[in-house]
């Protein structure tokens, strides 16, 4: 297997292949990005054996990627692959291995969303306008919209401020919606981390929380928590503060200092 994997990814010269493990461990999703690697007319999505090395599925992909991320679907096994293409956007694939079926590929109609974060329990999916104009959450497995929020919901000037390729899920209700600018006297960037309440498409206020370098040392983790960077540079993992039993209400947080046997993402 160890061949197999070697001879997919080759060697990265701006281009970065990605690949991702099944949740059952037997399938290695791999996305090679052959256009900018010179090795093919397109990009291949190979779903390989995880034992033996077999090819299990694969899938021409009309794009000419520089990068590919997966998140795989927590409970039916679906992976889902967000393939960069740099200033020509970004492409969402989604992939299933049924028992005794043919593998299913399904290529979603948009040029222009990032894939961000998938709900915890599946039943949605979070992404950024490639422009960082909006954020835009999707019904799971058909992409349908849910709902659609502008930088202008969140309080913040569309000229000037934008959405970052940022966020996730805090908890199965609550989405982090990151928000960035630049100040006009200083010009240092700033960051702000917005709630959203998935279940009515709503803005439920502000996780307080200071980053030290860039918007994506925040990790929500789905279940109240989240890792960011600490002073020292190492992660740790803190706990949304909640007022009665609505954890939109977080405005602070409790900290966990990753040890030896915690692992960052």
């Amino acid at each position: 297997m160890d061949l197999v994997l070697r001879a997919a990814l080759g060697h990265p010269y701006g281009h970065r292949p990605g690949l991702t493990l099944s949740p059952d461990a037997r399938t290695v999703w791999v996305y090679r990005p052959d256009v900018m690697a010179g090795r093919g007319q397109s990009d291949q999505w190979v779903g390989y054996d995880a034992d033996s090395g077999t090819v299990l599925a694969r899938h021409e992909l009309e794009t000419s990627g520089h990068g590919g991320i997966h998140l795989v679907h927590p409970t039916d096994g679906s992976v889902y692959l967000d393939v960069g293409e740099g200033q020509d956007g970004t492409v969402i694939f989604r992939a299933a291995l049924p028992a005794g079926a043919e593998p299913q590929f399904t290529t979603y109609p948009w040029v222009d969303r990032c894939l961000i974060a998938m709900a915890p329990g599946g039943e949605q999916f979070m992404t950024v306008d490639h422009g960082q104009n909006d954020v835009a959450f999707h019904h799971h497995p058909t992409g349908d919209v849910l709902f659609t929020l502008p930088v202008e919901a969140f309080g913040h000037d569309p000229e000037t401020d934008f959405v970052e390729w940022a966020g996730g899920y805090l908890t199965p209700d609550t989405a982090v919606v990151t928000l960035g600018g630049e100040d006009a006297d200083t010009q240092e960037e700033w960051f702000r981390y917005h709630l959203v309440d998935v279940r009515t498409g709503t803005v439920a206020g502000e996780l307080a929380i200071e980053v030290r370098r860039s918007p994506y040392e925040l990790v929500p983790l789905g279940d109240g928590t989240w890792l960011t960077e600490a002073a020292s540079g190492h992660p740790f993992r803190r706990a949304a503060t909640t007022s009665g039993d609505d954890p939109t209400d977080c405005l602070g947080g409790s900290v966990h200092h990753l040890n030896s046997k915690d692992e960052a993402p």
